[in-house]
């Protein structure tokens, strides 16, 4: 029993605790902690009606529902969860911290109450591979892992179960990270890029929140930290334990490394070869940085033959470059959560040798993307546009030095069914195409998720 966490929920008896958001990540909590005793308060932007599901559980669990426009200014609470999505800088919770409401998150608790080891991974792109990845290699070893976080599941319910010999491999987002106070044991950054900027006040806001999780830890601590990525690797001088970087261009002293077509481990100068990177399963040099990313990361802790076992046969996470059928001599792929430019050009478009068909285009996120022009132009035959991006994407294409109208074709459309019904008319056997959009999912989904089944349930619907 982990007695830690029985003493604070048992402080929770009583206590007036809101949720900000109702929607399946935090039904969980809300039910802990109204079995806790807490008087629990779920505050949610839509009606009763709009939440579904959702609504008829969190009234099953005993909590009072705060809905509506007003959701925020209408709390009267002790403690309030934060949900990520919600800026911790937002008016209505900064008034709450100024009346001594306790503001904090679902991590943030996970954190001071977890009696086992943790590795946590962030990053604009690459973070849910690795973390899965992470998670994989310990499995594979003997170990046991709460795998959560910012991958879908809050951990907070298991906290109980926990034991010190467990391991709690977790993925955080800039959001989570933002209020932060504690540092995992192993710390994993994949790299940096603009991201979120319609949430974040600026760039630099985001930076600082990401550099939270080295932050805090201390000198019995490991980060992991992308030497290729310039501002990934700037977080090098506030590294205050032990630091290892992995690289795919440079050969490194400590460290995860591509040598030649050799993934190699440097523990201080001592070379292990660990095996071939063709002989990673999923595809795409973006993959072998997260292979290298997560060796890194368990290096010490699980064995080489383990490593090699889990890259063979590990076939990738759901909606990253998954094959979802072959119609008419044509493949297609989901990569909904390529929601950046750095994502698609990083992944969708350095996988395949020939021009592809991408469906491209969501929720603005106000980014650039005038880098993904060039790449666009480059990788692409083509072009499906739709959302509010998609004026943007198509901006960026027409900009780059390296356009030639002749040789991509851009069409614009209203929704996934146009989109993919537009790919099927036009595509060639042989051709491949992947939605791969480059941005957010709102505003059109409720999440990446939802976009890629939507994709997928279309395509295996095409006759």
């Amino acid at each position: 029993m982990n007695t830690i966490a029985k003493d604070f929920f048992k402080d929770m008896c009583g206590k007036k605790v809101a949720f900000i958001g109702i929607g399946t990540s935090n039904l969980p909590l809300i039910k802990l902690f109204a079995d806790k005793g807490a008087r629990v308060i779920a505050c949610d932007k839509k009606d009763f009606e709009s939440l579904g599901e959702n609504g008829i559980k969190a009234n099953e669990y005993g909590a009072e529902l705060i809905l509506g426009e007003n959701y925020l200014s209408d709390i009267d609470a002790d403690i309030v969860f934060r949900s990520p999505g919600t800026p911790f800088y937002k008016d209505e919770l900064v008034a709450l911290r100024n009346k001594g409401v306790v503001l904090t998150s679902e991590m943030e608790v996970f954190f001071d109450l977890c009696p086992c080891k943790t590795i946590a991974v962030t990053g604009s792109d690459g973070k849910t591979t690795t973390t899965t990845i992470i998670s994989e290699f310990l499995k594979a070893s003997g170990k046991n892992v709460h795998l959560g976080g910012n991958i879908g599941k809050p951990l907070l319910p298991e906290i109980e179960s926990i034991s010190s010999d467990d391991y709690a491999v977790v993925e955080l987002s800039s959001f989570q990270l933002i209020s932060m106070r504690k540092s995992p044991d192993v710390a994993v950054v994949t790299n940096l890029a603009p991201n979120h900027l319609d949430i974040h006040k600026d760039m630099q806001e985001y930076i600082d929140s990401k550099k939270n999780l080295i932050l805090h830890q201390n000198a019995f601590s490991k980060a992991v930290l992308n030497l290729d990525n310039e501002i990934t690797n700037g977080f090098s001088d506030s590294v205050r334990g032990q630091l290892a970087k992995f690289s795919v261009k440079e050969k490194l002293y400590n460290g995860a490394y591509l040598d030649g077509t050799t993934i190699c481990y440097s523990d201080y100068g001592k070379i292990t070869e660990i095996m071939d990177y063709r002989d990673i399963k999923i595809p795409g040099m973006h993959n072998v940085e997260n292979y290298l990313a997560a060796i890194s990361a368990v290096w010490g802790i699980v064995d080489v033959d383990t490593i090699v076992a889990v890259a063979k046969t590990f076939g990738g996470v759901e909606h990253r470059a998954e094959f979802v059928r072959e119609f008419n001599g044509v493949k297609y792929y989901n990569d909904s959560i390529a929601s950046s430019p750095t994502r698609t050009a990083l992944g969708t478009l350095s996988l395949y040798d020939d021009k592809i068909i991408i469906i491209a285009g969501g929720y603005d996120k106000h980014i650039p993307y005038e880098p993904l022009g060039p790449v666009i132009n480059d990788k692409v035959k083509l072009l499906i546009l739709l959302g509010d991006t998609a004026p943007k994407i198509e901006a960026a294409v027409k900009s780059a030095d390296n356009y030639d109208e002749s040789k991509i074709e851009i069409v614009n459309v209203n929704n996934m069914e146009e989109a993919i019904n537009e790919a099927a008319a036009r595509a060639e056997s042989g051709d491949i195409v992947s939605l791969s959009p480059a941005s957010a999912s709102f505003g059109l989904y409720r999440n990446f998720e939802e976009r890629g089944n939507h994709f997928k349930s279309i395509v295996n619907s095409l006759k």
